[in-house]
């Protein structure tokens, strides 16, 4: 008790001394507490026959009815390989931003390299509904700028934003186009921590542009790229709404049928509240396992870490 006690009055002490600070940090707090843990008290309807007449507590409890119903369901097995498909696929482009900025650094700071950075930088800032559409408009195998290629030969363009095959792949590779100026920016500020000294000294040492990025840029870019990707693999299975719903048509629609699509289109469209929050709890506690065994790996066989 005098041990808890003595935590409990430095704390006070800490808190006194600090007080300022604390007051900074109070609506950070404050905001957390009303927007990210008190709407956690709506987890509550995968376990309940929902009404929002009757309201979340006054709904009759339904246990583990609608996990049961959507391990049974047709668009379990379709929903989870479609997600996985397009989230290991994203995954695999996971080093392009790391090579990426490892060019960029090699660059002399000049307008040029100012000039690129700026370019690859530019595309994260088109909206998802614009960049979606600019898809439609250039693959387009009647109008659009691949259409117009084709017929030049006297060929037919592929219908790639209707095609089940190549939807990931148009998805991560027009995902990889847009970001990836913007997602190299970290693994850029990361390298700009390095000391000159250290390629002054490999300079010396007679050492080519391939030994410095492979014994000096890579090891201070392993802790940056392993924490990113830890957080990566911790989202594997939370690809994004936007962008899959927009390019979701009738000729590809089993193979872009993902999690969040489904959610939306059973809780919003068709007022299965219960049904979708059971979807979307599984989602979050499968990402969670992912997170906490991947980081624990991490943990194991390097010095790199979330906690």
């Amino acid at each position: 008790m005098k041990s808890g006690q003595g935590t409990t009055g430095r704390a006070l002490v800490s808190i006194r001394r600090n007080y300022g600070l604390y007051l900074l940090l109070l609506p950070a707090v404050t905001l957390s507490l009303l927007f990210a843990y008190k709407p956690m008290y709506g987890v509550l309807i995968a376990f309940k026959d929902y009404s929002p007449a009757l309201g979340i507590g006054g709904s009759p409890w339904a246990g583990l009815k609608y996990f049961e119903k959507f391990f049974n369901s047709y668009q379990f097995t379709n929903t989870i390989k479609n997600t996985l498909i397009i989230s290991l696929y994203s995954l695999l482009t996971f080093p392009i931003p790391v090579m990426l900025a490892l060019m960029v650094n090699q660059m002399r700071p000049n307008r040029f390299k100012s000039f690129f950075q700026t370019i690859s930088y530019m595309p994260h800032f088109i909206s998802t509904v614009v960049m979606v559409g600019l898809m439609m408009i250039l693959l387009s195998p009647s109008t659009g700028l691949l259409g117009n290629l084709y017929s030049l030969f006297g060929k037919e363009a592929p219908d790639l934003m209707g095609s089940q095959v190549l939807f990931s792949s148009v998805y991560v590779w027009s995902d990889v186009w847009q970001h990836v100026g913007w997602d190299s920016i970290i693994f850029i500020a990361a390298l700009s921590a390095v000391d000159p000294s250290l390629y002054e000294a490999a300079t010396v040492d007679g050492a080519s542009r391939w030994h410095k990025i492979r014994y000096i840029d890579i090891p201070m870019l392993m802790p940056t790229a392993i924490t990113l990707l830890i957080l990566r693999v911790g989202g594997l299975l939370g690809v994004g709404f936007e962008k899959v719903y927009l390019m979701q048509n009738d000729l590809n629609a089993m193979s872009s049928e993902i999690l969040s699509t489904y959610v939306y289109k059973i809780g919003l469209l068709s007022s299965q509240y219960s049904f979708s929050s059971a979807i979307n709890l599984f989602n979050t506690v499968i990402n969670f396992i992912l997170l906490i065994t991947v980081n624990q790996i991490s943990k194991k066989y390097s010095e790199n870490s979330l906690w």
